[in-house]
């Protein structure tokens, strides 16, 4: 039977806490300090642990250090006292979550029934890195590279916990698969995962999508709606692109998470929710927030939990990992036995694949295709297969330099205007090499001041006038 551990100087806390944990078939300790707590902590290792901020002999923060595996113990803090500094602060420990005073009751149920039956994550966590080992597969991601390496580990420390995540990187680094391969080595695990791309909903429609309406609300709203935060009870949602997101509804992100309840457009009944937040950007966030793009409150109750996804031009030999694995994926689902020529590899690693592993799995579909029945012969039909340049040219494609110290944000502008005006102005084909989607280009451009029906000579200009 699982343990918990309740921590808090207030004795009808400690009992209300005790009995709810009881019910829901937990075994239980009571302390009434951090001391008190170190002494029950050597009778028995505890499942969960709840856990009060302000203690008579310290902070509630100060026990962490007695914790031994934390990753594998939820550790809830309860406070009257909450602030967004110690709250990241506790969850950047390893704390799973923290609840206000007077203690939202369905929340640590909801809390209380996910906790794992012994340490069948960990098994799990486990079983993955012997996968690792001899495929170098880590569930759903491809790679044994020292910067994947250091990944796995991130997400072997994070997913068992309840805390936010934020995924950071470039477009096409496989973020969304990372955010999956967290929920399912979650305890969320038998729940929804949801994810929704910020960049891609019409500003006019983002609010109704997240938060859904009642009947009636507006004009067409002829049944209620659930949005994603009601669908994803339990579970996970992934919000990619958060940067993306108008500042109001982020007023109102930031509020869910701080309250774990919201309202249906159309009505004043506040709703509970349980959801565990993803959340994913291929800018630099700070320079996001300077550019009042993300509000600064929302950025820190985001970024509890960074972790970095490296550029596939940083990974190495992960490329022939990757490629062979495009590969297997193709010929199992269509029957082949095709194979790379001689050469290939050697000459997809001379490539930095600016599109990352999305352009790498488009590429490697492309040649699959016109290879026709006779195997795959490598590169050099790429130029056949679509209008990107082939990886043997691609030393004779224009660039562009800028100086060291630009910031991120004037290098991408110049990027993305320098690649429409060689693209004359082809949205699609611009996304394509830049290995993001349509929308995200549209967006930006929008940000630029390009408008659709700009001519192509225009757009030179305007990009050399900038």
């Amino acid at each position: 039977m699982s343990h918990v551990l309740i921590v808090d100087d207030d004795a009808n806390t400690r009992d209300a806490l005790a009995a709810l944990a009881a019910a829901e078939g937990f075994t239980t300790a009571c302390a009434g300090s951090i001391a008190e707590a170190r002494i029950q902590l050597v009778r028995q290792r505890p499942d969960v642990v709840l856990m009060d901020l302000r203690l008579p002999d310290g902070s509630g923060i100060d026990l962490f250090e007695d914790l031994e595996d934390r990753s594998s113990i939820e550790t809830i803090l309860i406070t009257g006292h909450a602030s967004v500094e110690s709250a990241v602060e506790a969850l950047r420990l390893g704390a799973s979550d923290y609840l206000t005073k007077p203690v939202n009751l369905q929340r640590l149920k909801a809390v209380l029934s996910r906790v794992p039956k012994s340490g069948e994550l960990r098994a799990e966590i486990g079983a993955l890195r012997e996968e690792l080992r001899r495929l170098g597969r880590f569930g759903r991601l491809v790679g044994r590279s020292i910067p994947m390496h250091e990944v796995y580990d991130k997400i072997a420390r994070v997913a068992p916990t309840e805390a936010t995540v934020l995924l950071l990187g470039e477009s096409g680094t496989g973020k969304e698969i990372v955010a999956r391969t967290i929920h399912e080595l979650s305890r969320r695990r038998k729940h929804p995962f949801l994810a929704i791309n910020c960049g891609a909903i019409s500003p006019n429609l983002i609010e109704n999508e997240m938060f859904g309406h009642e009947r009636g609300s507006y004009t067409g709203a002829d049944r209620q709606h659930k949005g994603y935060f009601e669908q994803a009870d339990g579970g996970s949602l992934f919000l990619d692109e958060i940067t993306e997101m108008p500042l109001e509804l982020q007023v109102r992100l930031l509020r869910v998470l701080e309250t774990g309840s919201f309202m249906r457009i159309g009505t004043s009944k506040s709703i509970e929710t349980d959801v565990r937040i993803i959340a994913a950007t291929n800018r630099d966030p700070r320079e996001a927030v300077r550019a009042g793009k993300l509000r600064e409150d929302l950025y820190h109750r985001l970024n509890v939990f960074p972790l970095e996804m490296p550029p596939l031009r940083a990974r190495g030999d992960d490329v022939e990992l990757i490629a062979s694995y495009f590969l297997e994926e193709l010929n199992e689902a269509c029957g082949t036995r095709k194979k790379f020529a001689p050469g290939a590899i050697a000459r997809m690693k001379q490539y930095p694949w600016p599109g990352n592993v999305r352009e790498l799995k488009n590429y490697i579909h492309r040649v699959f295709i016109m290879a026709g029945d006779q195997g795959l012969e490598g590169p050099t039909l790429e130029a056949e297969a679509a209008p990107m340049r082939s990886i043997a040219a691609a030393s004779s494609t224009p660039a562009i330099t800028v100086p060291l110290g630009t910031p991120l944000s004037v290098a991408a502008r110049e990027l993305i205007l320098s690649t429409l005006q060689h693209c004359n102005g082809e949205r699609k084909r611009t996304a394509e090499m830049l290995g993001i989607c349509t929308k995200t280009l549209y967006n930006r451009l929008r940000e630029y001041g390009i408008r659709e029906d700009h001519n192509r000579s225009g757009i030179g200009s305007e990009s050399r006038a900038s």
